[in-house]
């Protein structure tokens, strides 16, 4: 009897735990900030405001950001944390690149609507390529898939279900069970982990050229998840090695980073 009262009571609090979890991983996961602080225009940039729909039919808020006529665009898909108008050190460096750049804020985050799940994620960036195929007539080969730390793996996923002119991936991981294996250790192994986040399985569908950066003084997101995405990835590959943590790694391996970026463009098959 008193076997099966441990036992009970082991049950219980594990129970416990994974209905805290369940309920707290949101948090943990998504922090969205809805103030929009700054625009384009005041990083010196012209700007085109977009709203579009995603195909639940909650509406998508994004910046387009126009450059030379006929030069590719760039989907840009951010990290978990902050909203558009955190980006605008990384957004100059494409431009700077001869990009236009087309960046959104997933639900939940800026002006748009709702609030962030995994699968909604997924849904914003198809309807941010619907807007610049169909709505902009841009033909695929022409758009460039980036994603930085969980962007990362929304742009894995969309890249393997479209076939963009090539995929840019900075700073993310294989999969959120990973992630959280790398993180927390034993609570990884008692807590069941809310989201998939599988970016390995959808780089291993990929058919366009891929280019993974990461740091190995990244203090968010493991460099081995970085090395581990890069391994599935089919060929063309290439693997570029940062400085700097998580949040500065691009600013800090400058003027590698940019020269690393335009060698990678350079060789995509976009319309010139």
């Amino acid at each position: 009897m008193h076997i099966a009262d441990s036992l009970g009571a082991v049950l219980i609090a594990w129970a416990l735990l994974n209905g805290f979890m369940f309920l707290a991983q949101p948090g943990m996961v998504f922090h969205p900030e809805r103030a929009i602080e700054a625009t384009p225009r005041d990083w010196g940039l012209d700007y085109q405001d977009v709203t579009l729909q995603a195909e639940d039919g909650v509406t998508i808020s994004g910046w387009f950001l126009p450059g030379r006529s006929g030069a590719p665009v760039l989907l840009f898909l951010h990290g978990n944390a902050g909203n558009i108008s955190h980006r605008g050190e990384s957004v100059a460096v494409f431009h700077r690149l001869g990009l236009q750049v087309f960046i959104i804020d997933y639900r939940g985050y800026g002006r748009s609507e709702g609030s962030p799940s995994e699968e909604g994620l997924y849904r914003d960036a198809r309807a941010a390529w619907r807007y610049l195929t169909e709505g902009r007539s841009l033909a695929p080969r022409d758009i460039i898939v980036f994603g930085r730390s969980l962007g990362g793996i929304v742009a894995a996923h969309l890249a393997a279900e479209v076939q963009p002119a090539g995929v840019i991936i900075e700073s993310s991981f294989s999969s959120a069970k990973d992630a959280a294996r790398a993180t927390f250790p034993l609570l990884s192994r008692l807590a069941m982990v809310r989201y998939r986040f599988d970016a390995e399985s959808a780089v291993r569908r990929l058919r366009c050229p891929v280019l993974v950066l990461h740091s190995p003084d990244d203090e968010v997101i493991p460099y081995a998840l970085g090395r581990k995405l890069y391994e599935a990835a089919p060929n063309p590959k290439r693997f570029a090695e940062l400085r700097g943590g998580h949040n500065d790694g691009f600013i800090l391996s400058q003027p590698q980073y940019e020269r690393v970026l335009a060698e990678f463009l350079a060789g995509l098959p976009h319309r010139a």
